[in-house]
């Protein structure tokens, strides 16, 4: 890692409430820290209830007097395409914040995550005019049909892992819809979410329309899951703090909530797999299962792909992998790493941080991994990998299917009738055949049992911002029915 550090510029620190920057009200800021070196950046604004408070009341305003609701879908989207513009135009700005908060790659920040953001909002900025309900056929003289009404107030709470594109997972149906918004990001991604929210007042999206809290969860996202005049809560993050929020929900207004949760994503190699189709695919799962057949091979090429892995700055376009979020995340995954040993899996390569300062860890593999270990059942967010072995289809299903979450799976064969019968008996909610992680704008995105409920992503996510109102008027004289 060079001696050089990049250290940006940083403009915008404070709550953004009803179109202007504010403090807390009680003055309160917290440290966000440079996963780098373990540094701080700068200091935030700590929101609490009092801000979120603020922050619903002008949400509320904003929906019940203001215009945002009352534009055409049409001139939504036209003030949504010139928010996407205008992301478009900051993509180095943006990649780079989350690329300091967080270690995110900013190459890849910069390709992919932020210019797919500014796609996204023009994705969804041409939904914003295509939302109907439908005209019923009674079994009366009557005309029925459906309106399909902008929910109200939301309140979006962001996760650390992909600050910039999850803002916008949530927060671009939400504006197609008409709905107004409170935005939580992670307090560890908290400066993307800021700038973002700066770009979105000079779009001309309309004071109180979105509003961002950065705080902590306990407090400021506690406050978005209680509160009496927030109409739904969409959360992104882990199962037990989505376990809390349903609760939360459930105990004040009963708002509904949708939840994209934890996942142990299983990537399921067949023996008729490119092996190094299966080597590309398998470097983002982390419970990889391999046919016996190709297992001894498949550990080789696996372990030799390492040799020229360059971890270190994110900043540096030669890098394959930047440091953990935070010190708690880092110290986390090297708890999971010691633990996976103790219970006899055996490490073949890494199992250990890397560097004399940052958050680091060398990428890990494990073998002689069996299904009870914690290694196996619960999801790390980190470079670890774990490989288990099956001989047949039936096995690979009962594998896959041996957990608690259902967010999404990997199948790599060559054979379409392994693939047709994988993709329908594994229980998740996004299945995807030689290929990981394969996100699109147009693709619904979540996870079954308790990975959670409720999409992102897709023309489907408007849905979750939307309620039905069915209307019936009587007919008299009607010459057909």
């Amino acid at each position: 890692m060079g001696s050089e550090l990049k250290k940006p510029e940083i403009k915008f620190t404070k709550l953004f409430i009803n179109g202007e920057f504010v403090d807390a009200v009680k003055g309160r800021t917290f440290e966000t820290i440079d996963p780098r070196t373990g540094d701080v950046i700068t200091m935030v604004a700590e929101g609490d209830k009092e801000d979120v408070d603020l922050a619903v009341d002008a949400a509320r305003e904003a929906f019940d007097h203001g215009k945002w609701p009352r534009l055409t879908g049409f001139e939504r989207g036209k003030i949504m395409m010139k928010f996407a513009d205008l992301i478009e135009q900051h993509v180095e700005e943006i990649a780079t914040l989350d690329a300091l908060e967080v270690g995110k790659l900013f190459l890849l920040n910069k390709l992919y995550d932020v210019p797919g953001s500014a796609d996204m909002l023009r994705y969804f900025a041409g939904a914003a005019d295509k939302i109907h309900g439908q005209t019923l056929k009674m079994s009366g003289a009557m005309h029925g049909y459906t309106l399909k009404e902008p929910i109200g107030v939301v309140g979006l709470i962001i996760p650390w892992n992909f600050p910039a594109a999850v803002f916008f997972f949530k927060v671009a149906p939400a504006l197609a819809a008409g709905c107004t918004m409170v935005v939580k990001p992670s307090e560890q991604s908290s400066l993307s979410a800021l700038y973002i929210a700066h770009l979105a007042k000079q779009a001309g999206i309309p004071d109180g329309v979105l509003n961002v809290v950065s705080g902590f969860g306990p407090t400021a996202g506690a406050a978005i899951a209680s509160h009496m005049d927030i109409n739904h809560v969409s959360f992104t993050g882990s199962t037990e703090v989505g376990r809390s929020i349903m609760e939360a929900t459930a105990r004040s207004n009963l708002k509904p909530v949708s939840l994209e949760l934890a996942g142990k994503s299983p990537l399921i190699i067949f023996d008729d797999a490119d092996i190094n189709k299966a080597g590309e695919v398998c470097v983002a799962a982390s419970r990889v299962y391999v046919q016996e057949g190709i297992y001894d091979e498949f550990v080789e090429k696996a372990v030799a792909s390492l040799k020229y892995w360059k971890i270190g700055d994110p900043f540096d376009p030669e890098v394959h992998q930047g440091p953990q979020a935070d010190k708690k995340q880092f110290e986390r995954i090297l708890g999971c790493i010691e633990q996976g040993k103790k219970e006899g899996a055996t490490i073949l390569t890494g199992g250990k941080a890397w560097g004399e300062k940052g958050y680091y860890i060398e990428p890990t593999i494990f073998a002689n991994v069996t299904e009870d270990m914690v290694i196996a059942k619960e999801e790390i967010f980190g470079p670890v990998m774990s490989l288990m072995k099956f001989k047949t289809i039936e096995e690979a299903i009962q594998k896959a299917n041996n957990t608690k979450y259902g967010l999404a799976a990997g199948i790599v064969t060559k054979n379409l009738d392994i693939a047709n019968r994988m993709s329908r008996s594994v229980r998740a909610g996004n299945i995807w055949i030689n290929c990981y992680s394969a996100l699109d704008r147009n693709l619904p995105f979540g996870g079954f049992k308790m990975s959670g409920f409720g999409k992102d992503l897709g023309i489907d996510s408007v849905e979750k911002y939307m309620q039905v109102k069915a209307v019936v008027t009587p007919l008299y004289d009607s010459p057909w029915l």
